[in-house]
């Protein structure tokens, strides 16, 4: 009250601001015009095992084979889809018109497929397997115009194995692309018993990384104006900025078969826990270690990989590589990554981590494991206590033999402009939004 007091002479002044502001946020966002209503608990999607006092609905249903998505400040929901529908269409947006959480208006556009959806400075950005993409979105219209439709990144190679391309954005204009890794381990003859890994491996040149590349400037090339900004990553596909620490951070999706290549040195038992899935935190120039090293979370080190003569106790050139600043069980599929700055979740979310894992394939014969958000508490930038399961039951089995026999996966995450959360699913293209109801 104090400060009011001092300050009041400003009043005025401010008062004049934030109405200006509040008029030209009604201008830029005029769709944003309904509240969100109590979710009635008919409508609560009971199949999904979340904490107390959070509840899902589904926003959507059998939208496409849906991968990450962009939700807008107006409540427009923007999601990349991983096959086009039948009328070919690669792209899917959703609006709630009433409030009640679920999609009134749903309307495909875009004619490729692909994985990257984020919203920046305006513009809807997306990805195909070799390129970047961004419309306008113009005030009061749902699906951008296919004629505005601009190429920013282009030039990726193309590669058969990892090649969807995930993106994020800093605070300084740039946009971050991963690159997967066209193998799983860089071997000389790929996926076969007994083939050395190349030294040194020539993917590393132009994939297995992070680029960095302008956000506005168009037709730019991978090779003539991307900066490669992190190396050996087989394939940082849950990406995403940390504005609180102001840096980047990743998951990776750790190499197959140890036990199919290496029986001599893996069980089945313990190649379907190993190498670990890994947490990245990512300073310009970094070094991850793939193919020749992998991280053993029991063990909490970086081991040399079997096809460049590792024992599963040398460490060899791995010693100078850079640690994770988490490991997760193998096999698990990270598909994105979203850190959390709403107000609507208890303060103990703010700033963590979650994380959506997909499920592999590569456990079997043992159960598979994945199909779940998990949730990592933050604190300076690393990771505080342990990490939990925040939902489960997408698959709709309590065992999952393979990814095939899982009802839904959750793929992509996003963040409203209430603090709920929205999530994905790549089978049908089922959207859920979480929100806390304390």
């Amino acid at each position: 009250m104090n400060n009011l007091v001092k300050y009041f002479w400003t009043i005025p002044l401010l008062l004049l601001v934030a109405c200006g502001a509040d008029q030209q946020a009604a201008s830029e966002s005029k769709t944003n015009t309904v509240k969100d209503t109590p979710i009635a608990a008919a409508e609560i999607d009971q199949s999904l095992t979340l904490p107390a006092n959070f509840t899902a609905n589904v926003v959507a249903e059998a939208t496409g084979r849906a991968r990450q998505m962009a939700v807008h400040e107006n409540g427009d929901i923007y999601v990349q889809l991983g096959k086009v529908t039948d009328d070919n269409k690669g792209m899917v947006a959703l609006r709630d018109t009433n409030g009640d959480s679920k999609a009134d208006e749903v309307a495909y556009f875009g004619d490729h497929p692909g994985t990257g959806m984020a919203i920046y400075d305006g513009h809807l950005y997306c990805t195909s397997p070799d390129q970047v993409f961004r419309y306008p979105l113009k005030d009061g219209q749902l699906i951008p115009e296919e004629a505005d439709k601009v190429l920013i990144v282009g030039g990726f190679p193309k590669q058969n194995q990892h090649d969807a391309k995930s993106l994020t954005f800093d605070g300084n204009g740039h946009v971050y692309v991963n690159v997967g890794a066209p193998s799983n381990a860089c071997m000389t003859e790929a996926r076969t018993k007994g083939s050395p890994g190349q030294d040194p491996c020539a993917q590393l040149e132009w994939q297995a990384g992070i680029w960095q590349f302008d956000a506005k400037k168009p037709a730019q090339t991978q090779k003539k104006d991307g900066v490669r900004y992190a190396t050996g990553i087989r394939n940082g596909m849950a990406l995403d900025w940390n504005f609180q620490t102001n840096s980047l951070y990743a998951m990776q999706h750790g190499r197959d078969q140890f036990a199919t290549f290496f029986p001599e040195l893996f069980t089945d038992k313990e190649s379907a826990e190993s190498p670990s899935e890994e947490f990245f935190q990512i300073d310009k120039g970094d070094d991850f270690g793939w193919p020749y090293c992998y991280y053993e979370w029991r063990e909490g080190k970086k081991l040399l990989s079997p096809e460049y003569g590792g024992d599963r106790k040398k460490t060899g050139r791995c010693a100078n590589k850079k640690d994770p600043i988490l490991g997760f069980p193998g096999h698990m599929a990270p598909n994105d990554l979203l850190f959390y700055t709403g107000n609507q979740f208890p303060e103990r979310y703010k700033n963590g981590a979650f994380i959506a894992f997909h499920g592999s394939w590569n456990r079997a014969p043992e159960p598979q494991k994945g199909y779940f958000i998990v949730f990592v508490p933050f604190k300076e930038g690393q990771p505080y206590g342990d990490w939990e399961v925040f939902a489960e039951g997408f698959s709709g089995r309590e065992l999952v033999k393979s990814p095939s026999d899982a009802k839904h996966r959750p793929m992509g995450l996003a963040q409203g402009p209430n603090g709920a959360l929205y999530v994905s699913d790549s089978v049908k293209g089922k959207i859920w939004k979480v929100t806390y109801n304390g």
